[in-house]
């Protein structure tokens, strides 16, 4: 039982998942993103009932791995198209119709970019599943019986307790500094 303690993080120890600042427009939920990245929190969320294009730059957010999976995956369907096409027509069973060369580039430019754009577009679906952490039926900011409200008209920023800065007294005060309406533990 010790050695599985030693692996738990400080999160999993207290069974608080974060602090829940609560806000009731946009542009205060931003500005207390920004100043909350610039206070040198990084493990943070924001929750909002629309997309806010300035909120994920406020919280440090920029990593969007989708384009280079749909790139990987369009690759990959490219070359399986071509190589498909070579291995029937050239390899498996060689036709010579009408002094046709086996390797007709021409000829295989649509498959080519079918097969490109059909992996590509699971590329797309499977990238965004997987970036997005989905599916998720369950997340610990859904026992803060406030957070129903998030997708109808309050704004919501979270500082998860694995972040290195964070201390629980300090980081509520910190939070009820920038404006929240209220302050919530979120427990996990």
């Amino acid at each position: 039982m010790k050695a599985h303690s030693k692996n738990m993080t400080k999160q999993e120890e207290s069974g608080i998942y974060g602090l829940m600042a609560e806000f009731d427009d946009p542009s205060a939920v931003v500005a207390a993103a920004r100043r909350t990245y610039e206070a040198g929190y990084r493990r943070i969320n924001a929750y909002s009932p629309y997309p806010i294009e300035e909120l994920s730059a406020a919280i440090g957010y920029h990593k969007d791995l989708v384009s280079m999976t749909v790139f990987a995956f369009g690759i990959l369907g490219a070359l399986g198209g071509f190589a498909l096409q070579y291995w029937t027509s050239a390899i498996d069973y060689p036709l010579n119709v009408g002094g046709r060369p086996l390797l007709s580039l021409p000829s295989f430019i649509p498959i080519i970019f079918e097969c490109t754009v059909l992996l590509a577009s699971f590329g797309a679906f499977i990238g965004m599943l997987a970036m997005n952490r989905l599916p998720q039926p369950y997340h610990p900011v859904f026992n803060l019986p406030s957070f129903s409200r998030a997708s109808h008209d309050r704004f919501f920023l979270c500082v998860k307790a694995d972040d290195p800065n964070y201390s629980e007294v300090e980081t509520r005060a910190f939070l009820q500094g920038l404006g929240a309406k209220e302050v919530s533990d979120v427990e996990s």
